[in-house]
């Protein structure tokens, strides 16, 4: 499988109830009950297993999820090892490359659930890449009506980001040229100063950082209102060149967001790769045109070559596919 899909092969006293051959998604992080802890921690405990505290001990080797952890393998072998609460049947009527996307989506439908907009505000989501694009799908099927302007880096981007609901979609372009538009979009005032890039009085009221760089994450302090809230979505390691003046000149809220969670959702407590499922399942959205590109595992060089250039190849996401 791939991003944490595939079909049970192999079938023990632990996971009863499931059959051979069974469509499932994994979700893969590695929090208290995979590790076999029956004292859960807090987190755990309120449904917030991403921020899990003990993902260093328990049963198997330290690790945030399948994949980072020696005792499980991974999604890139023909098949690893998962504890039978990660596990999630996969409806009939939704399909394959549905739900492959289900972890893009959910990187994105868990920071959108937990900063759901008013239908007033107005967002900017920052990248038109898979999460990016996810995050207006995500917002779109939450049935938000907020005025949505996304920032793409190519032009085959933004218009993904039309199709899928944006209200307007602004290019990157060098010298910061773009930051006239983002002004003009939500009647924000730019200024120049002495020193360094524009900028803006007004702005969004939530950004949606989707790529975690450090101009990318400079760009979202600097396009929010005075109040406003950034969360950041994009993976940020030690991101350069960030002026921080935004968060106390205009007392931003600066919010992260890792990976998935549990949600409020129809009233109840939900896993977020269940609510994607569910969405799936009902309609709400359809994520398999994002699949732009498959390869087969001989064709890995051409698959790494294109992707490091998605502006000729015009790859949204990618999957290797397994005879």
């Amino acid at each position: 499988g791939h991003e944490g899909t595939g079909t049970i092969i192999e079938l023990g006293r632990e996971v009863t109830g499931w059959a051979v051959g069974e469509r499932v998604i994994v979700d893969p992080l590695l929090s208290c009950v995979p590790r076999g802890i029956s004292d859960i921690c807090p987190a755990c405990r309120r449904g917030d297993y991403n921020l899990c505290e003990n993902f260093t001990r328990g049963d198997i080797a330290p690790g945030l999820a399948i994949g980072a952890c020696r005792d499980t393998g991974s999604t890139w072998g023909p098949y690893f090892v998962v504890h039978r609460s990660q596990l999630l049947r996969i409806p009939d009527n939704v399909s394959d490359e549905n739900a492959l996307l289900t972890d893009a989506f959910c990187s994105a439908l868990h920071p959108v659930l937990r900063n759901l907009p008013a239908d007033g505000d107005r967002v900017l989501v920052i990248g038109a890449g898979p999460i990016g694009l996810c995050t207006v799908i995500a917002l779109r099927a939450l049935g938000s009506k907020a005025h949505v302007t996304v920032l793409a880096k190519y032009p085959y981007q933004a218009e993904w980001a039309m199709k899928y609901g944006s209200d307007r979609v602004i290019c990157l372009s060098e010298h910061f040229d773009y930051y006239p538009q983002v002004a003009a979009a939500f009647g924000a005032r730019q200024y120049r100063p002495m020193i360094g890039k524009p900028v803006l009085v007004g702005g969004a009221d939530i950004v949606f950082e989707c790529v975690g760089s450090g101009t990318s994450i400079d760009d979202a302090l600097r396009m929010a209102t005075s109040g406003g809230r950034v969360v950041l979505v994009g993976l940020a390691a030690l991101p350069r060149g960030i002026d921080w003046t935004p968060i106390w000149l205009h007392e931003l809220q600066v919010k992260g967001s890792f990976w998935v969670g549990s949600e409020r959702y129809d009233g109840r407590l939900t896993r977020t790769y269940e609510i994607a499922l569910d969405m799936m399942a009902r309609g709400k959205v359809n994520l398999a045109p994002l699949l732009t590109h498959t390869f087969a595992l001989s064709q890995y060089r051409e698959a790494f070559r294109k992707l490091t250039d998605k502006n000729a190849s015009q790859i949204l996401k990618a999957a290797f596919t397994f005879e």
